[in-house]
């Protein structure tokens, strides 16, 4: 497997591949789980070749946020990574991805969902998300990009910014990997105790039970959302929100248009923030 630190050794790479092979890209941000290997498993499906790429992006944290503790464990990630066979693993540093500064970069911004549900609550972080990932995909130059649907919104963001650029790039979402218990996984999981992550689980189950609730016909959206709150608040969970939406593009739900809903929970648990969803087939 091949570590390419920089711009240069990664255009360098990417150069001498066969022009007839495909090239998938994984952005990730280290500290790898089993969810981030299934989507290295996906895109080796989909692929010839693949580049995991491993940035921890500044422009993507808020004031507040986690990025200075955020898990750096690189050396794992790339015996995991050599384990599966994969390619190359890009790293570039925050010097190499922003040589002007954060202050001076230039920014891509997708207006309108960039600015609901996390993005309300976390002001400006998809405008990092499609930054970063749009230099990304100029960095490598990639067929194909494989994300997690755990990030719905992130996913939604990343297909409308490619399309909307007009990026020759295949968007791949792979479905969301659970523990046991049913709770996402995620890097941040780790701020958990174990007791703390059983008690997580029961954003899932919540999630469960709202879907079934709408496959069976029900349409009181509002009144779902709320009793939705409320079983997050008698576990012990703060939520940020509970947000049933149209999945094709997250506008308020709607009976006669949406072919499926996306049901999407942000909760904290001590200052951990968790999110998941789930998607529901109309009934």
């Amino acid at each position: 497997m091949q570590q390419l630190q920089d711009l240069n050794h990664m255009r360098q790479w990417r150069r001498n591949l066969p022009s007839a092979e495909r090239v998938a890209l994984v952005p990730t941000m280290g500290n790898l789980h089993d969810g981030h290997l299934a989507l290295v498993k996906h895109a080796q499906q989909n692929a010839e070749r693949v580049v995991v790429s491993i940035f921890v992006n500044p422009m993507q944290f808020g004031a507040n946020e986690d990025l200075d503790s955020y898990p750096r464990t690189l050396t794992e990630d790339c015996e995991k990574l050599a384990s599966l066979g994969v390619d190359a693993v890009f790293t570039p540093t925050v010097d190499d991805v922003y040589p002007r500064g954060l202050g001076q970069q230039t920014r891509v911004e997708v207006p309108g969902i960039s600015d609901i549900l996390c993005g309300a609550s976390r002001p400006g972080h998809f405008t990092g998300v499609a930054t970063i990932v749009c230099k990304l995909f100029n960095m490598v130059q990639p067929d194909v990009a494989v994300f997690g649907q755990k990030d719905f919104q992130q996913l939604q963001v990343i297909r409308l910014m490619t399309a909307d650029l007009s990026l020759p790039v295949e968007i791949i979402g792979v479905p969301t990997q659970r523990l046991a218990s049913g709770l996402a996984m995620s890097s941040r999981n780790g701020y958990l105790s174990d007791a703390e992550r059983q008690q997580a689980s029961v954003i899932y189950q919540t999630l469960k039970t709202l879907a079934a609730t709408l496959q069976s016909g029900g349409t009181d959206f509002s009144a779902y959302e709320q009793q939705a709150r409320e079983a997050l608040q008698q576990c012990g969970l703060k939520p940020d929100y509970v947000s049933i939406r149209n999945a094709r593009d997250l506008s308020a739900p709607s009976v006669d248009a949406a072919e499926r809903w996306v049901i999407l929970i942000a909760a904290f648990l001590g200052k951990t923030r968790l999110i998941d969803n789930i998607v529901v087939a109309r009934a």
